[in-house]
């Protein structure tokens, strides 16, 4: 008996307690309180973060629980993010994936097709992303990442009637990943011709100046400038050493 309680003692002092982040596992509490089961899931990272995954129903309320109710009216950011692995292999540099492999003497691997989702999970190949923190009160700074999955339709609704500096944030994303958020006062384009074909930030999108020609310093490693140059007057040593 005493033997057994000796070893569960030793066994506990060789498991690290586990650490707590209260302030900001009272964060998850509080959007929980608010949106209930919309809340799908949630991860604090002790004295780092706190990410939060709604259902796409839920979008725009836990904005309005974040800012109404918890008061987290400072607005950072709103994105997207294509979780599907790149079809034309690492950093879509297809050419220089199959030349670096053709080197090592092997195949070049098929890319996978499977996704990968970040913290929290998901269950759809876009998802979509805020930030927004409470910056105003003195010693209760706290910040949160908010996401949802995107069906295949492809729209979600839109933040700005919450946050007004939504606004540019999701023409961005609608104009780079084909978002549509349902209450936008005005989606049109920021950066790309309004003509354009495609959405440049999803994963299929090819950059075909880079298929062509691979990215710079990947495969042609271009010298220095001084490097490996014979001296102008040809005074230099056959083994590239000059005099001292």
């Amino acid at each position: 008996m005493a033997e057994d309680q000796t070893e569960t003692a030793a066994t506990a002092e060789a498991e690290p307690e586990a650490q707590v982040d209260e302030a900001r596992a009272g964060i998850v509490e509080a959007f929980r309180a608010e949106l209930g089961d919309a809340v799908e899931d949630a991860e604090v990272q002790p004295g780092r973060d706190v990410w939060i995954r709604v259902r796409t129903d839920a979008w725009r309320a836990a904005a309005e629980a974040a800012r109404n109710s918890l008061g987290a009216r400072y607005f950072c950011f709103l994105s997207a993010i294509d979780w599907l692995p790149s079809p034309y292999g690492r950093s879509m540099d297809a050419a220089v994936d199959v030349e670096l492999a053709r080197r090592a003497g092997e195949d070049p691997a098929s890319p996978s097709t499977e996704l990968a989702h970040g913290v929290t999970g998901g269950s759809t190949r876009f998802q979509v992303l805020a930030r927004v923190a409470d910056v105003g009160r003195p010693g209760g700074y706290w910040g949160v990442t908010l996401k949802a999955d995107v069906g295949d339709d492809m729209t979600v609704d839109s933040w700005v009637p919450v946050y007004a500096g939504a606004d540019w944030h999701e023409r961005e994303a609608w104009e780079m990943f084909g978002l549509t958020f349902t209450g936008h006062p005005g989606l049109r384009h920021m950066y790309l011709p309004s003509d354009f074909e495609g959405h440049p930030l999803r994963k299929e999108f090819p950059l075909l100046a880079r298929m062509v020609k691979p990215w710079p310093g990947i495969v042609d490693v271009e010298p220095m400038p001084g490097d490996d140059e014979e001296p102008a007057d040809g005074s230099g040593d056959a083994d590239g050493e000059g005099d001292s």
